[in-house]
């Protein structure tokens, strides 16, 4: 397999060992899989080499296992700060060797950690920047998204109306259990807290105006689109991630589908028509929970806490509420499938922008309620 350039003129062939020069190889006979530990055992006299010609013209057969040697043989010797070079080669076997050096991921270079203040600085702002980058391209899907929607629009029976009811149904029915349980916690951690500081103070019925407006305007939505990207959202990304790397998207884009009118668009409908419906079974479940709690611990009864609820809290702070969940809808719908769009080919991928997905959703999420409260505080609402 390895022989001495001088040290006759026919080659050794495998399985014939012979001491080898560090300095000029050649190769020959059949650099196969099924010869490639032979061929390994002769090529450890270069790792101590620096400076190495490969001669490959008596090679008689290179499969993709002998390039990989070849080419692992050359990288080591470079990587130490030596010189290789391949010669020799038929233009077929030059062929396979650069598909197979174009195969191999590049080493990974070990870096020593840096900790100065400098340094963290640098890595505070290409973190920043990267975030910058990833926010322009979530925009741009949603541009993608929206021009899906107006076609649809200008073409209502391109609208999938099954995949529309199916996902209707799996974001909204099967998640008023979890909600309602939840809102109902919420509202009965809110009375009892609530009474036990007003209780000081002789203010307990005002107990109903602290569970109302924080419910109605706040918590109701804010919790509800938490679980829902929580589940949801991470199930878009879960979903469009495997056809991604199945290659399924591929074979849509083949066929002439396109995977944002297939794939997304329901999705994101689905959500904008349920959310606000989850918000206000949450609503009524927060308020019933906090009326249960308020009459067991403060001892204000259902019809009181009506009356105070009617006299006291109008019903633009159900509007308030109400109104961001269209948004929250479409921040939690674009995230997720932008996410799965994104995944590759491994299964390390899908879990990580799964993570990511549910991340940035809530993420988002909180920074579009915090705008909103704002807004509404500015405006006097």
């Amino acid at each position: 397999m390895i022989s001495d350039l001088g040290r006759g003129p026919d080659p050794v062939r495998a399985g014939q060992p012979k001491p080898i020069d560090p300095v000029n190889l050649r190769l020959s006979g059949r650099l196969v899989v099924a010869r490639l530990e032979e061929a390994r055992a002769q090529f450890p006299a270069t790792a101590t080499a620096a400076d190495i010609s490969l001669d490959l013209s008596a090679v008689e057969a290179l499969d993709t296992a002998g390039a990989w040697l070849i080419i692992d043989t050359q990288t080591a010797i470079q990587d130490r700060g030596g010189h290789c070079d391949i010669v020799g080669a038929s233009a077929p076997h030059r062929e396979l060797l650069d598909v197979v050096r174009q195969s191999i991921p590049a080493r990974a270079t070990l870096e020593k950690p840096r900790h100065s203040f400098v340094d963290w600085v640098e890595m505070i702002g290409a973190k920043t920047w990267h975030g910058i980058l990833g926010l322009v391209e979530i925009v741009g899907f949603l541009g993608a998204v929206v021009a899906s929607l107006a076609f649809v629009m200008v073409h209502p029976s391109r609208l999938r109306l099954t995949s529309l009811v199916h996902h209707m149904q799996q974001i909204g029915l099967n998640a008023i259990p979890i909600v309602s349980l939840m809102a109902f916690l919420i509202g009965v951690v809110m009375a009892f807290q609530g009474a036990v500081q007003l209780r000081q103070f002789g203010a307990e019925v005002f107990v109903v105006d602290l569970i109302a407006i924080s419910v109605l305007r706040e918590l109701g939505i804010l919790l509800t689109a938490i679980i829902v990207a929580g589940r949801s959202g991470a199930a878009f990304t879960a979903a469009i991630g495997s056809m991604k790397m199945r290659e399924e998207i591929d074979a849509m884009r083949t066929l002439g589908l396109d995977p944002i009118e297939v794939l997304v668009l329901p999705r994101v409908l689905a959500l904008i028509v349920v959310l606000p419906l989850l918000g206000f079974v949450a609503d009524v479940m927060g308020l019933l929970g906090g009326a249960i709690m308020s009459w067991i611990e403060l001892g204000v009864s259902p019809g009181m806490f009506q009356t105070r609820l009617y006299d006291s809290v109008g019903a633009w702070h159900y509007a308030v509420g109400l109104i961001k969940a269209p948004f929250f809808a479409v921040i939690i719908g674009i995230v997720g499938s932008y996410e799965g769009m994104k995944v590759g080919g491994d299964a390390e991928s899908l879990g990580k922008l799964t993570s990511t997905s549910v991340v940035l959703s809530i993420f988002l999420v909180i920074v579009a309620d915090a705008l909103f409260s704002v807004f509404f505080a500015v405006v006097g609402v």
